[in-house]
């Protein structure tokens, strides 16, 4: 029973946060048929949306922080299985970017706002496609499942235990180090409307990213060795032919 509710468990957390996820890419592109976006929701007032909005991006890097630090990490492992972890983080995180999505609140001013059907409207709205289209086919180039906590799931479910990590080269990774960070940089900044909100939203994101890949980085060459050190000298972190 205890190994059946492991595998429910892992399921209900991949779903939660695949779906928070997605939510997450239309809410930042000024879609119409969207129910909120980035730009559409409640405000109330410059001043207090602007200390709600930071307090959410804080919040939100403050949990993905400070649940990737050893002390957490060994505190946690004790008292979550092994097979329940990933999950566990996956529906924490998820928890607080769901509190993005639900309470962000638009600010007034729009730095451009690219006329609908113009070209300049076309490219950012091919490059939107083209960065998380990376971003999502980076993750099925190592674990996309495993990234959600399924794959932990179901192999505790099976008994197997997990694999030892081993240096791969793949896909978009021969090209850069971290393709699913560089296509979602690509796709919170290529907007045909770049309001006041969304710039604030993208430069929350883009320093929570370059602050988790110094961390990120630091555990590869921990965990992989020379190889990884090797790769890191041939390919660049975030975008092509710049080392």
């Amino acid at each position: 029973m205890k190994r059946h509710l492991l595998l429910l468990y892992g399921l209900f957390g991949y779903l939660v946060g695949l779906g928070t996820l997605l939510y997450l890419v239309f809410w930042v592109y000024p879609w119409s048929w969207m129910p909120t976006t980035i730009d559409r929701g409640e405000a109330h007032g410059l001043f207090p949306a602007l200390a709600a909005d930071l307090l959410l991006i804080a919040l939100f890097g403050f949990q993905h922080s400070w649940m990737v630090r050893p002390r957490f990490k060994r505190w946690f492992d004790r008292w979550v299985p092994a097979g329940a972890r990933r999950a566990t983080y996956t529906l924490i995180s998820s928890l607080f970017l769901g509190l993005i999505l639900l309470l962000w609140q638009p600010l007034p001013g729009v730095l451009w706002s690219l006329p609908e059907g113009s070209v300049g409207w076309w490219i950012a709205t091919a490059l939107y496609f083209v960065g998380w289209g990376v971003a999502v086919i980076a993750t099925f180039q190592i674990d996309h499942f495993g990234l959600l906590g399924l794959h932990q799931a179901w192999r505790a479910w099976r008994g197997i235990p997990e694999p030892d990590a081993r240096f791969q080269e793949r896909g978009f990774y021969r090209w850069v180090r971290h393709p699913i960070q560089a296509g979602t940089l690509l796709g919170l900044w290529a907007t045909p409307v770049m309001s006041t909100g969304h710039l604030l939203f993208s430069l929350g994101f883009t320093l929570y990213i370059l602050i988790g890949l110094h961390y990120e980085e630091r555990d590869l060459l921990a965990t992989l060795g020379e190889d990884y050190a090797a790769y890191r000298r041939r390919v660049p972190m975030l975008f092509p032919f710049f080392k």
